[in-house]
């Protein structure tokens, strides 16, 4: 184990973290508050300790797949630590457990928050929060990978561990032009949104923070009442296409940006996820239709909305879905878990792994039925390799165990049942919100600091998929 290198490469992120410290410093004096020295502060320490880091620089050393498992989890835990300090040192958050969790609930793009009253926190402390939603949105690790050739270490490692879904795609045969139009992507699509909240009668800076968490699909809003503060159908069905746009695959965007339709056009993870879409919104709409005499216009908008959202696992909220009949809560409750395509910015199991889930269920059945027979699962023309089949597989058993494990130790914490079993999946799928006490019109901020460590964990392994983080855990990792 290259450990100076490990440790350079968390000093660089920390240099970057203490550069991207400074940005809320002109919303902070625009709006003539004071607390920006907060954000020096933070800055200058992340300056130091990073440059200090990068001291121990390590030459002609090469990141492997161990060191790149490393790198990408405790860059995550560090990043989170010295990115909660502005909230701590300020008292914005007083305590450093609460800011901590608000911290690395931002850049795992969770949106759970321990905030009881979002909009009397300062527009400079509001700008980090959502800033945060957005470096974590990409993976300030991919952006890293676009400079890691000015350190003398390739990265692609790092790119496989970060990148969320069983395949990592490259668009380009080197990583660094593949994490060079990642971010190109991402910021073009940041800057329609903000201009088209803009049209849409949105302040400037709340439109920031809206374009922010919605392309990095992370759910946090400067208003209390999130998007339903605003009242607009307008900017619902903004936010419903870009929800939407964040939770497909950022390599099929670069296919079309580049005319490439008929990629996009063949996804059959792109068809399954809208059909999901369909008939979750479709099952909703008719069983509020029967249930309630609101509008249809509210009805379609409402609905479509918080199934993006949740689907997406943006967290935004523009309706309050536990006060749905009980077939609308229940469709809710099952999309939790889905989460976005591979290669998004969304959480979840992600659409792939159920596609080939169900694939080899019925592969497993036809087997039973003829015990000689070959049978192969394939995604359109490609066959899925039995590697990834075990780590699908693995993938599911892991997260169950973890979910049940969870589930347990948060009851221990005096969470009811359905409150302790959703702020789990919640956390583990990046979701946000859940169901009981921790609904789309609650916060997390009741619960035990015990508590809130154990879902700061569920988060970072959500974020990196269990194996990254987990991995570092096997006695064998850390052998020759």
């Amino acid at each position: 184990m290259h450990f100076r290198l490990i440790l350079q490469i968390q000093g660089f992120l920390l240099a970057i973290l203490g550069v991207c410290l400074l940005v809320p410093i002109p919303f902070s004096l625009y709006y003539g508050e004071s607390d920006w020295i907060f954000f020096v502060y933070s800055a200058i320490i992340c300056g130091v300790l990073g440059g200090l880091a990068f001291v121990t620089r390590e030459r002609g050393a090469d990141i492997r797949p161990k060191e790149g498992f490393a790198v990408v989890t405790f860059g995550w835990i560090v990043l989170a630590a010295f990115s909660a300090l502005p909230f701590w040192w300020s008292g914005a958050i007083p305590s450093y457990t609460d800011a901590y969790f608000e911290s690395i609930s931002g850049l795992t793009t969770t949106g759970a928050s321990i905030l009881t009253d979002i909009e009397a926190m300062s527009h400079g402390m509001l700008f980090w929060r959502n800033f945060i939603n957005w470096l974590g949105g990409m993976g300030i690790i991919v952006l890293t990978i676009a400079i890691l050739p000015f350190l003398g270490v390739g990265g692609m490692q790092l790119f496989k561990a970060e990148s969320p879904g069983p395949i990592a795609d490259r668009l380009k045969p080197r990583v660094t032009e593949t994490a060079k139009l990642l971010w190109l992507v991402y910021l073009f699509y940041t800057v329609l949104i903000v201009i088209l909240l803009l049209f849409g009668g949105m302040s400037f800076f709340d439109s920031i923070c809206h374009a922010f968490s919605t392309i990095a699909t992370a759910g946090f809003s400067p208003k209390n009442a999130s998007i339903a503060h605003y009242q607009s159908t307008y900017i619902d069905f903004v936010l419903i296409i870009f929800m939407a746009v964040a939770a497909i695959n950022f390599s099929l965007h670069y296919k079309l940006l580049t005319g490439d339709w008929r990629t996009l056009l063949r996804s059959r993870e792109l068809r399954f996820f809208f059909g999901i879409i369909t008939v979750a919104t479709l099952v909703i709409i008719a069983d509020r239709l029967y249930h309630t005499n609101d509008t249809m216009l509210n009805l379609v908008d409402t609905s479509l909305f918080q199934v993006f959202s949740i689907i997406s696992t943006t967290g935004l909220a523009n309706d309050n879905y536990e006060v749905w009949p009980a077939i609308s809560q229940k469709v809710i409750f099952l999309i939790m878990f889905i989460g976005g395509m591979a290669g998004s910015t969304g959480g979840g199991i992600k659409v792939i792994r159920i596609i080939i889930l169900i694939k080899f269920i019925f592969s497993e059945i036809k087997k039973l039925l003829h015990p000689n027979a070959i049978v192969n699962i394939r995604i359109g023309e490609q066959i899925i390799d039995r590697g990834i089949l075990a780590n699908v597989a693995g993938f599911f058993v892991i997260f169950c165990v973890i979910a049940v494990l969870g589930t347990v130790f948060m009851s221990m914490q005096g969470l009811d049942a359905m409150s302790a079993f959703t702020s789990v999946i919640t956390t583990l799928n990046n979701v946000g919100p859940g169901f009981g006490s921790i609904g789309p019109s609650d916060n997390y901020a009741f619960i035990t600091d015990a508590g809130k460590w154990a879902l700061s964990f569920f988060m970072l392994i959500g974020r990196l998929e269990f194996f990254t983080v987990l991995i570092l855990l096997s006695p064998a990792y850390w052998t020759k």
